[in-house]
């Protein structure tokens, strides 16, 4: 049996990493694909470009590894069945479900790296992607620039606030026609520039903006003294703009909010702590405002203010003194004013109850969607060989296409079950583990029935299909004619 465990990994390994390297190129170029107008024109160097594809790389890989463990066991075993090699362990005694014994150990090894890859890595390597995103989006260099449009120019250091507009750019050169410069540091002066033409450069160090604008004028005038308008006339004006940032800017900043996907499960655990207190809180808040205007509504006595309301009169009392009917009165007046205002602070505080559950539901999808989608390796597994084998004789074609609809229903139920549980409509545990469960019933029946294959060499597996979609036909139209 130990030859047999061998074989059946090695035969295993090729499948899994081609599997593994082509998903993960054809995923990680797609979200590279969409992240593409984050990078063009912005003159990266190929290390910034290098750490782009580096930091992308877990989010896929977390989706990749379970695929490829799919692809691998689909592979294997429908070539096994081709070759009648099936047939032959069968004939010599070996129980087929006993061959998946050494499989079902190396996906539980998987699966656990990957609860740790997802748990550790993963959120990591997607906070620290989200901060380089964040910091190519604010490098600006001068080819940037957009014609017919006004270009705001702002110093990374703050100061100065430019806006700049060009009739037209020649982008390799950076030289300027028509060029029009609006200063609105300072509301109380309007500094504008006007020139016939000008070029855009930065300083060696590639942090300063310098313009040199040709055959125009400046414009000043204040807005408190409008009679008082200066305009200088140049030749040639150079103007400076400090701190512009055409170089990359790496914000060594300390973690600071973090998304779900950013997070360690003892991140989301502590948030999910937080949030639940403060729930609990705004609950008790929302019970005794409740309670409060019931006493006021029952028994007429504010617990607040202590003073009487409408009905606090006691029996047999014929007169009041002024002080007590004009409150009473007043009370009267306002009493309509108070149900409104406590209507919309019972109301205000039940939809921030909401929006804290909502943030406990999403943080405890995302919880279970590291586990969940690490376990689907193991699962992929016990449903992929019953596949494999009923339906072994379809080559490569009907691996992919085994492939590409179990990944399809796997992913979609996963992401319709995220959308659901952030909605409250199921709970994250059903959201993030039907799948698995159904895939795991799925392949247990399989599992049971594996020892009673019929197929052959003789007939593919697409005639199989076929002639299954054939003998379901007459069952169901047998129940539709059958009398109620």
């Amino acid at each position: 049996m130990k030859i047999l465990t061998r074989y059946l990994m090695r035969a295993h390994l090729g499948p899994f990493l081609f599997a593994f390297f082509a998903l993960t190129g054809v995923i990680l170029i797609n979200t590279l694909a969409r992240r593409l107008a984050d990078l063009a024109g912005k003159g990266l160097p190929p290390r910034v470009i290098l750490e782009f594809f580096v930091l992308a790389l877990p989010a896929t890989i977390a989706l990749t590894f379970p695929m490829a463990v799919l692809v691998a066991v689909l592979f294997t075993f429908s070539n096994l069945t081709a070759e009648n090699e099936i047939t032959a362990l069968k004939a010599s005694g070996v129980d087929l479900r006993r061959m998946l014994a050494p499989l079902l150990v190396a996906a539980g090894v998987i699966t656990a790296g990957m609860i740790v890859f997802n748990d550790r890595v993963l959120p990591e390597s997607n906070h620290r992607w989200s901060q380089l995103i964040i910091d190519i989006g604010r490098k600006t260099p001068t080819f940037l620039l957009e014609e017919q449009t006004l270009n705001r120019i702002t110093p990374q250091s703050g100061g100065k606030v430019y806006y700049l507009r060009a009739a037209r750019i020649e982008q390799g050169t950076n030289r300027m026609w028509d060029v029009q410069m609006f200063d609105v540091s300072n509301p109380a002066t309007l500094h504008t520039v006007y020139a016939d033409s000008g070029r855009a450069a930065f300083s060696g160090n590639g942090t300063d903006m310098i313009l040199q604008l040709y055959d125009g004028h400046t414009r000043e005038v204040s807005a408190g003294e409008p009679q008082n308008f200066r305009r200088v006339y140049f030749k040639q004006q150079v103007f400076g703009v400090p701190d512009v940032g055409n170089q990359l800017q790496r914000n060594d900043r300390p973690d600071g909010y973090r998304g779900d996907r950013e997070m360690t499960i003892g991140m989301l655990q502590a948030q999910i702590d937080t949030l639940t207190r403060q729930r609990a809180e705004e609950t008790k808040t929302l019970r005794q405002s409740a309670l409060q205007d019931l006493e006021f509504a029952m028994t007429g006595k504010d617990p607040q203010t202590d003073v009487p309301g409408p009905g606090a009169v006691a029996e047999g009392q014929v007169q009041m003194e002024p002080e007590m009917a004009a409150a009473m009165e007043a009370e009267r007046r306002n009493q309509r004013t108070r149900t409104r205002r406590t209507a919309d602070m019972l109301a205000n505080q039940g939809r921030q109850v909401g929006q804290l559950e909502e943030s406990i539901r999403n943080y405890l999808v995302e919880i279970h969607k590291k586990y969940s989608i690490a376990v689907a390796s193991l699962v992929f597994v016990i449903v992929g060989a019953p596949l494999a084998l009923r339906f072994g004789g379809g080559g490569i074609g009907m691996v992919i296409a085994t492939s590409m609809a179990v990944f399809s229903l796997y992913y979609v139920g996963l992401i319709g079950g995220e959308s659901l549980a952030g909605r409250g409509i199921v709970t994250p545990v059903f959201a993030m583990w039907i799948m698995n469960a159904l895939m795991l019933v799925v392949g247990i029946f399989g599992l049971a029935t594996m020892g009673r294959e019929t197929s052959t060499s003789r007939s593919s597996a697409w005639d199989q299909l076929l002639q299954a979609v054939r003998d379901a036909a007459p069952l169901a139209r047998l129940r539709r004619t059958r009398p109620s």
